[in-house]
């Protein structure tokens, strides 16, 4: 990855990691256990998901680890200051990718691998969609630049089919063209950004 774009990477991942701890404080924990638009996901799941991969997931694949099994199987939200836990990990997550070696070779995944830069951008990715989830679910909304919409757009575009293939998401949603890049990046991934539904097939 060109140091440019590798720059402007990190940049949106800071952004969105913002954003993600903004609206991690806004979590009511009275509504952790209430059902939201994604199948099969609580909030509680929901929010478990989004702080393992995108807080410490990010900071093990830059230091080229794997997720050990406690941290896949804990409850983050069972401690009542999760959303501040999830705020400093996330900080030290951005941290561990300033360094633009970080972003050189391939990050582990399994018995694969992966380019690191392609690593970063679908987890930044996963900040703002899944921050997204939380947010409609929590009666809240994401906001983040045009500039950093464009990434995650380009993101859900590049992998869709990767991300259909598990599951991940739900069959593209027509969206206008001239809709806003978030919206675009929504429908692309199956969710309606006017109702705040996912879509699955079958």
């Amino acid at each position: 990855m060109k140091y440019d774009d590798m720059r402007k990477a990190h940049q949106y991942m800071s952004e969105c990691a913002a954003e993600a701890s903004r609206i991690a404080r806004g979590v009511p924990a009275a509504r952790l256990n209430a059902p939201t638009h994604c199948p099969d996901w609580d909030l509680r799941a929901l929010v478990d998901h989004w702080v393992l991969y995108t807080s410490h997931g990010l900071e093990h694949r830059a230091l080229r680890r794997q997720l050990p099994d406690d941290l896949i199987a804990r409850d983050f939200t069972a401690d009542p200051q999760w959303a501040k836990e999830y705020a400093d990990q996330l900080d030290r997550a951005v941290a561990a990718w300033a360094d633009p070696a970080v972003w050189e070779g391939e990050v582990p995944l399994g018995t694969a691998a992966m380019p690191a830069a392609d690593v970063a951008s679908m987890i930044v990715k996963e900040m703002a969609v899944h921050g997204w989830d939380v947010a409609v679910a929590t009666g809240q909304e994401l906001r983040i630049s045009d500039d950093a919409a464009r990434f995650v757009l380009d993101v859900v575009e590049r992998y869709g089919d990767l991300y259909r293939q598990y599951d991940g998401f739900g069959a593209a949603l027509p969206v206008p063209e001239d809709a806003p890049l978030f919206e675009r990046a929504l429908g692309a991934s199956g969710r309606d950004p006017r109702q705040g539904i996912v879509r699955r097939d079958g």
